[in-house]
């Protein structure tokens, strides 16, 4: 499926920094999950929700799944974006549909899924009443 960055709830534009570059002159494999975690957080915050905040009252929203597809490499200088979608898969589980595009030719560089689940101080999974909203107005219903 070709996407736009239309297509997404959140964008979040970066540039790739020297040290974030290995031997092979090409971003560390370790380093998009820091990209994908940022943007993760950028779209909860933009969409009225902080993620510290959220951890401090006791609301954890942990990650259970990591699926990263690397397709090209990145390479010091290289401006990107990564495109976030939310879908929720049930009343206390979600996923976080990533994306990331060079800027210069919109290549894709890598697909990612991220399955989160909403857990409460006990570390219980739990239907959580303030995302609620939050789910309401981002995320998408997963069609299964």
């Amino acid at each position: 499926m070709v996407r736009k960055l239309s297509d997404y709830n959140s964008t979040l534009h970066l540039e790739v920094r020297d040290y974030e570059c290995d031997l092979q002159g090409i971003v560390n494999n370790a380093v998009y999950q820091h990209y994908l975690e940022h943007a993760r957080h950028q779209l909860l915050k933009q969409f009225g929700l902080n993620f510290a905040e959220l951890s401090q009252k006791g609301i954890n929203l942990v990650i259970v799944k990591a699926l990263l597809e690397y397709k090209h490499p990145l390479r010091s200088n290289d401006s990107f974006v990564v495109g976030t979608n939310m879908v929720r898969c049930s009343d206390v589980r979600f996923d976080f549909l990533q994306d990331v595009f060079r800027l210069s030719d919109q290549r894709l560089i890598l697909t990612s899924t991220f399955t989160c689940a909403a857990m409460n101080a006990q570390g219980r999974p739990t239907k959580l009443d303030v995302l609620e909203d939050f789910f309401n107005r981002v995320a998408r219903r997963s069609p299964t």
